[in-house]
């Protein structure tokens, strides 16, 4: 059976791990790809990686590259490419900057796997997975936001954490923008099916959702010279996982939202069913009304980063 193909533009600590968790898991054959200015990195990261491969037991054809040519025909696409926010820098220059970044990959992607699932990584996320979509004029299940995945990876290790109990019997569903507008569904989350609220309480909850908002801030602030990239990889190859092998995984994901949920055509995190081509479904819960103020409030940021990006482009 032929081997799915992964390329992963940008081979940074996101890209280069995202390349490292999907080979391990043999999800396809990948290529990594950075822009031509690092040269030979990319080939570094990926000759480094399948020298892996005879260790940890796992086939998978491995290619670093700077030419968008070796990406063709990719059945999934990941965007990891992008700069951080740095000293001094505004928030509208990093939308601008990133915006500009991730509207010419998605133009190369366009002319080189025109049938390829995008799964955008790259902040801010929202916002670029809308400028994806219209670069690449892609139907809307076949550009996909990677936030949701992290957002509920984060909140579970924090009840874990909280309860001593194993990670695996966590379950949680958090909606919204990726960042501090998320919205931590508690009436979704339980522990080996017990209700979160019958286990912690709500001031520790509100303190436990507060970190999961700020996580990403929290492991910049330790880090001090990058930000995370284990976990926002390991979802992202989650997703792609869901994608090759047709998994039919519901998960939170940042999509095209129209009429569902009232959004009005932006990308916001819901909950959906994923698999071969992309988003299957999009599950529309009823959420009560403390939660329905939250993801209004998520849907009003993201409206208002987009416009704001819309005035730095055009």
């Amino acid at each position: 059976m032929k081997r799915a193909k992964i390329s992963i533009i940008g081979a940074g600590n996101v890209g280069a791990t995202t390349a490292h968790w999907c080979a391990a898991a043999e999800l396809g054959d990948i290529v990594l790809l950075d822009i031509p200015s690092t040269e030979t990195m990319p080939q570094g990261k990926a000759l480094d990686l399948f020298q892996a491969s005879p260790i940890m037991m796992y086939d998978a054809a491995i290619t670093g590259t700077t030419d968008y040519a070796d990406t063709a025909d990719s059945d999934v696409v990941v965007i990891t490419a992008g700069i951080p926010r740095k000293p001094g820098m505004s928030r509208d220059d990093l939308l601008a900057t990133n915006a500009k970044i991730v509207g010419s990959v998605a133009a190369e992607i366009t002319n080189t796997s025109p049938d390829a699932v995008v799964i955008i990584v790259s902040n801010p996320l929202d916002a670029m997975s809308q400028r994806v979509m219209q670069i690449t004029g892609f139907p809307r299940e076949r550009v996909i936001g990677q936030a949701g995945v992290l957002d509920t990876a984060r909140f579970r290790a924090f009840v874990a954490m909280e309860l001593g109990v194993s990670v695996e019997d966590i379950s949680a569903m958090l909606l919204g923008g990726h960042g501090d507008t998320m919205v931590p569904l508690l009436s979704c989350a339980s522990v080996g099916g017990i209700p979160v609220t019958q286990l912690i309480s709500d001031a520790r909850l509100r303190e436990i959702v507060a970190r999961t908002r700020d996580g990403g801030g929290e492991i910049v602030r330790l880090i001090k010279t990058c930000s995370a990239y284990y976990a926002p990889a390991a979802a992202t190859a989650q997703m792609v996982e869901a994608v090759v092998r047709d998994k039919h995984r519901l998960i939170p994901c940042a999509v095209y939202c129209d009429a569902e949920y009232g959004v009005g055509g932006y990308f916001i995190g819901v909950p959906v069913v994923l698999g071969h081509g992309g988003v299957q479904k999009i599950i529309e819960l009823q959420l009560n009304a403390e939660e329905q103020s939250q993801f209004q409030h998520s849907i009003n940021a993201v409206r208002e980063l987009v416009a704001t990006m819309r005035k730095l482009v055009e």
